[in-house]
């Protein structure tokens, strides 16, 4: 075998070693014992698959093995996108067996509705920011949830940052800021301009 492949095999090594990592991860977090999704894990993976897939790999065998990887995220990550989505839409999805459901203990309206910031989160475009916005929807639907409000879809969710976005930057500013807070027993999602030293608070 040629140092290429050797090379590549290591690759692939490295790469089979962390999406064991990001499935464990992912188990993880469906079945609540990460806070939110494994985005960075994700998006490594997913950067060296791309990158092996501009390679040239001559190696038969090396390649078989690539496409054997290769395969395997693209099943793992349709299974997971199916799951996020359904529990983004309250429903079961094909990883809620993994959640143990415990009742969670009794609270005061007071504790329910303490006031306070719960994210602040800043976009520059929320299209390439994906995993900066599943964080803040999960915030925001973590905080409806203990305030007694109702679920948003993410898509909705999405749309509304996104045209905020587009519309205080038509303003000139060159980051949008957006706040969840709890106030009042309600939660609030606020944006706010960013303008040059702003961008460092």
């Amino acid at each position: 075998m040629s140092d290429s492949a050797n090379e590549v095999n290591q690759q692939l090594t490295a790469l089979e070693a962390d999406l064991k990592r990001l499935e464990a991860e992912y188990n993880m977090y469906f079945a609540g014992r990460l806070p939110r999704p494994p985005w960075e894990t994700r998006s490594r993976v997913e950067a060296t698959v791309k990158r092996l897939d501009r390679t040239h790999i001559t190696n038969y065998g090396v390649r078989f093995r690539f496409t054997t990887l290769q395969t395997r995220l693209s099943r793992f990550i349709d299974l997971w996108d199916r799951a996020l989505r359904a529990r983004e839409e309250g429903r079961p999805g094909p990883l809620s067996h993994l959640h143990q459901k415990t009742e969670p203990p009794p609270t005061t309206a007071a504790e329910r509705v303490e006031d306070r910031i719960v994210k602040v989160s800043t976009f520059k475009d929320p299209t390439h920011e994906d995993g900066k916005l599943r964080e803040l929807y999960q915030s925001f639907i973590e905080a409806r949830q203990e305030a007694g409000e109702e679920r948003v879809a993410f898509d909705r969710f999405s749309r509304l940052v996104s045209t905020q976005v587009r519309s205080i930057q038509d303003k000139g500013a060159t980051e949008v800021a957006f706040r969840v807070a709890i106030k009042d027993g309600k939660v609030a999602l606020t944006a706010r301009a960013m303008h040059g030293a702003d961008e460092e608070d």
